[in-house]
């Protein structure tokens, strides 16, 4: 853009700002009103979650832990996805679960997330009797309100980062699963720093689902796969 039009533009934002004191402060308190409507649903989360996202180590057990997708990276586990696995496979060592139901995305022949979760779990000596897996799990929405209606979890501990434990604990609430959240430790890296933002606008939109409970993408009948799993002695 030209010199002279980039002026021309900033004399023109000008004249739109208020200009009398009595018009500047009722702009400003609309943008401050702005702002806490904004930050209110992530307030929601945080409290929403208090004296529930607990260690591997100290949480109650639970009969299911759901551990929610992250992306594959050339047909694995992302990093963080294989870290959330790993707690989910310790939970299952220490006898604070009996099941693990993996939900991700397979809305692709070529992307199975669910099936890839799987691989890794058996790797850590999860045996395959205990996984069930949700090839549907396409949000956290889908994958808390297809545990519940799909699969017939009540309690569970659900496992995810840090960041996004919070709206998981809070989603699968409002789907009808109770329960404990594991929230995975991350380096403060670019990746964890981008997480955290974008949790609070996916926060919006989980203020949205629970206000309205939408079916998931997919439904379809019920299946015994959690039943089954809890079930088997082996």
């Amino acid at each position: 853009m030209e010199p002279g039009r980039i002026s021309a533009a900033l004399r023109g934002l000008r004249l739109r700002l208020p200009r009398t004191r009595r018009g500047r402060r009722l702009l400003l308190r609309a943008a401050m009103a702005c702002c806490v409507l904004a930050l209110l649903p992530a307030t929601w989360l945080q409290t929403s979650a208090d004296g529930r996202v607990r260690a591997v180590a100290d949480v109650p057990a639970e009969p299911v832990a759901v551990v929610f997708g992250a992306g594959l990276a050339d047909g694995k586990p992302s990093p963080y996805l294989a870290h959330r696995l790993d707690a989910g496979a310790a939970l299952y060592r220490t006898h604070k679960v009996r099941a693990i139901l993996v939900t991700g995305d397979n809305s692709r022949t070529d992307y199975d997330e669910p099936g890839a979760m799987l691989g890794y779990l058996e790797k850590l000596g999860v045996p395959a009797s205990k996984v069930v897996l949700d090839y549907a799990g396409f949000d956290t929405w889908d994958s808390c309100s297809r545990a519940k209606r799909i699969f017939g979890v009540d309690r569970a501990i659900l496992v995810s980062q840090g960041f996004h434990i919070r709206r998981a604990l809070a989603l699968c609430d409002a789907a009808g699963v109770e329960g404990y959240g594991v929230g995975v430790d991350e380096p403060h890296d670019v990746t964890w720093f981008y997480g955290g933002a974008r949790e609070l606008v996916a926060a919006a939109k989980a203020a949205l689902d629970v206000a309205v409970e939408p079916d998931p993408h997919f439904l379809g009948p019920k299946e015994p796969g959690v039943a089954r799993a809890l079930a088997d002695t082996r």
